[in-house]
Formats: C-alpha cells, structure tokens, sequence
C-alpha cells in the first residue's frame, strides 16, 4: 500500500515535472514565433516562478484546511487544463497568462505531494521514500526531452503540439484519486478519528486510534503562518533557505543553459533547435541518478551532512560548467551540465524530505508552501539577475553566480547541522512538537 500511494504521487509529481522542463526544450520555437528577445524569454520563467510562489503558499493553506488528496487533484486538474490553453495561445501575452495559471497549480502541488509522502510513510524510511518521490521529477524531464525530440526534431512539428501533452495529466487526475487515501495525520489533526482509523486500517490491517496526535483546529493564513512565525521559526528560516538556493540554482542552471549557452540565437556555445531536447535528455539521465543517489543517503547517512555535502557539490560543479563553457566545446558543456545536474539534483532532492517532515501536521503545507514561495522568488531573483550579468558581463560570470546561490544552502545546512535536529528515524508527531532545534533547547538548560 505504501508503494502503491508513493508511486502514484511519484507519477503526479513526474507530470508537474513534464510541464516545468517542456518549456526549456521548446523555448527556441516560442522565441521563433513571437520575436522574443533574451529578456522576453526569461520573462517566460519570471511569470512562471511568480505563479509557483502565489500557488505554493495559497493551495498550502487550502491543503491544510481541506486535506491532500483534494488538492492534489484539484490542482492537477487545473494545471493541466491550462497547459491545454496555453499550447492554443495566439500571442505572446496569452502564452503568458495561461502559463501564469498552470503554475498556480503546479505550486499547489509542491505542497500537496511533499506533505502526503511525508505523513504516510514510516519514520525508518521515510527519507528514501520521499527522495525516491521527488527523483520522479527527473523521469518528467526525461518524458518532456523525449515528447520534444518525437514532436520537433524528428516530426519537425510545431512546440504547440509538445505543450499538448498536458491532458495527460487532467487523466491521471481523475485515476490518482482511487489510487491515493487522505492522510491519516491530516485526519486526525482535524478530529476526523474515524475517518483517520479507517485508513490506517485499509493500509495495516491494524485499528489503532489512540496513538493519533491531534494539533488543534484549522487556521486562518494569517494566523497558520503566525503560529509558524512565533514556534517554529527556526524550521522555517531553514527551509526558506534551502528553497531559496535551490530554485535560484537549479532552475538558473537550465535557464542558463537553453538561453545563454545552448541557444541558436542568444548562446555562446551554440546548437541546432533541434539538438537542444537531446542535450537535455541525457542532463536528466545524469539527474535521474542524483535523486536516487540521495534517496539512499537520506537514510542511510543523515539529512544533515546529505543536505550539506549536497549543495556543496552543486555550487563547485557551477565552476565546472564554467571551465567548460569557456572551451567553445558543446561536448564538454554537455558533459559539465550532466554532472551539475546530477548535483544540483542531490541537493534539492535532499531538502526538500528533510525540511517537510519537520512541520506540525495541522501546519506542514502551509510551512512547505511558505518556505517553496520564498524559493519561487528566489528564482525570479535568480532569473534577473542572470539576464543582467550574461549581458553585462559574460557566461563564466553566469556560472559563478549560480555557484553562490547554490552556497547559501551549503550554509543552511551547517547551521542545522549544529543547532538543529536530525530527524532520521524521527517520526513526524515528535518532530512537529519541536517547536525549536533541539540543540539550542540543550544548550540552554
């Protein structure tokens, strides 16, 4: 049963993936169509991390007021529907807004999927669950390469028909709701005991309702976020962090790579259009085995020295994309952007199990929604800042920006490291009434 639920949010966050990663595979097109210049097209990604950010803390809150499951599928509904609008758009400005509603949906999802992985599985596993979820995410930009070099570069059809692809989703929304029950913990902490002691036992075969942690009403935003605020700040801060660094670093690395390296019209180490979704592909393959990488490490050595180490790795390998962007060579760019995808995916796949189950229930996606809007804007920081330095100063400069994004989550992870909890074997009931690090409460006595 756990299998079954982690594989079909897998699949659910492996379609959000596809609709993120499309738009670097066929963004040559839409510059083609519409004229866009450089700012143009990053300004695609701008409207597209706004919308996450909106989406991340709005459908958070919802998820902990109406439970996971409904948002999961609303959202991934809605999104998909958009994506359908926005593969039909006549120009540049409704391209924009229906991209603007399907990531409001997406951002939905970050919550919705991240607090339901987190709240089913078993604390002694619970790291490799999640990482394995979220590694999903790297099997959707192996799906969004291979639909762009089926649609573009082998039937030489329009990126509209790539974008279609979207109704795929709106169908595994309607199938995800058998697959996946509400969360027990969510049950429970709105007083739903029988409710929560039926899916319990759907899933062990065990009733057991007197273990269930109960963490008051439902709140408003404002005082959701309050209590989060006053109680549990420090969790907070940590995952504003991490998200922060890995948005403005990994969606900075792609960005950096479709519009400034790789670009037929605006890159300094320039390929065919039609070349682009293969390059892609094979830094997804390199992706793909980072997320499981850090799905085994999670558990196996920590969530601390994984998260550090991590985002370590991810901002030397910056320099490595770099060095070899400075050669002219696009086989040692692509060889540099598989390795930093490989990091860049061990460190957000790492942050994201380890900053979650960390929240109190009756709080976790408002806490997770707040701390992906603060990474959301992150990556629009991120995305200017780019467009500005790549035309004031040049590729390698791109890079060692992105490097130091990436060390501000290597410097989180050292904070927690000392003052923190390692939540490893840790269930989440006793995480989520921590209402500070652990180490700073002992230093204090």
């Amino acid at each position: 049963m756990h299998t079954r639920i982690a594989t079909a949010l897998g699949i659910g966050w492996m379609l959000d993936a596809f609709e993120v990663q499309i738009i670097g595979s066929v963004i040559p097109g839409i510059q083609s169509e519409f004229g866009l210049d450089g700012f143009q097209a990053v300004f695609i990604n701008i409207v597209w991390f706004v919308g996450l950010a909106l989406g991340a803390v709005g459908f958070g809150y919802l998820a902990d007021r109406m439970g996971r499951r409904k948002l999961f599928v609303a959202t991934l509904i809605m999104y998909s529907l958009a994506a359908v609008a926005t593969a039909a758009a006549p120009n540049y400005w409704v391209f924009i807004f229906f991209r603007f509603i399907t990531a409001l949906g997406v951002g939905g999802e970050y919550a919705a999927v991240t607090s339901a992985i987190a709240e089913f599985t078993p604390a002694r596993s619970r790291g490799r669950s999640n990482g394995l979820v979220m590694s999903f995410w790297a099997i959707g930009g192996i799906l969004a390469s291979l639909v762009s070099i089926v649609v573009i570069s082998t039937f030489g059809l329009s990126w509209r028909y790539a974008m279609l692809f979207g109704v795929i989703s709106a169908a595994y929304g309607l199938i995800a709701r058998r697959l996946i029950p509400e969360s027990p913990r969510w049950l429970a902490s709105q007083g739903k005991l029988e409710e929560a002691d039926r899916v319990v036992t759907s899933i062990t075969g065990v009733s057991s309702p007197d273990g269930y942690q109960m963490d008051g009403p439902p709140r408003s935003t404002r005082s959701a976020l309050g209590e989060l605020w006053a109680n549990h700040r420090p969790k907070l801060y940590f995952g504003m962090a991490l998200d922060f660094s890995e948005a403005a670093g990994y969606y900075g690395l792609f960005t950096a790579m479709a519009i400034f390296v790789f670009s037929s019209k605006t890159g300094a180490v320039p390929i065919g259009d039609d070349v682009l979704p293969y390059y892609f592909l094979i830094a997804n393959i390199g992706a793909l085995f980072g997320g499981l990488l850090v799905s085994w490490s999670l558990d196996a050595v920590g969530r601390r020295p994984t998260v550090t180490f991590s985002y370590a790795a991810a901002a030397a390998s910056m320099l490595l994309c770099a060095a070899a962007a400075s050669t002219g060579s696009p086989m040692l760019v692509l060889i540099a952007f598989t390795v930093a995808a490989f990091f860049a995916t061990c460190a957000w796949v790492s942050a994201y199990p380890t900053f979650s189950e960390i929240f109190p229930t009756s709080l976790r996606a408002t806490g997770i929604g707040a701390s992906v809007a603060v990474g959301r804007m992150g990556a629009v920081i991120g995305q200017i800042v780019l467009a500005e330095i790549a035309i004031l100063f040049n590729v390698t400069t791109v890079f060692v920006v992105l490097g130091l994004f990436w060390l501000i989550g290597s410097v989180a992870g050292i904070v927690w490291w000392v003052r923190g909890v390692e939540a490893r074997g840790v269930s989440v009931e006793v995480l989520g009434r921590v209402a500070e690090p652990i180490a700073t409460r002992t230093e204090r006595r």
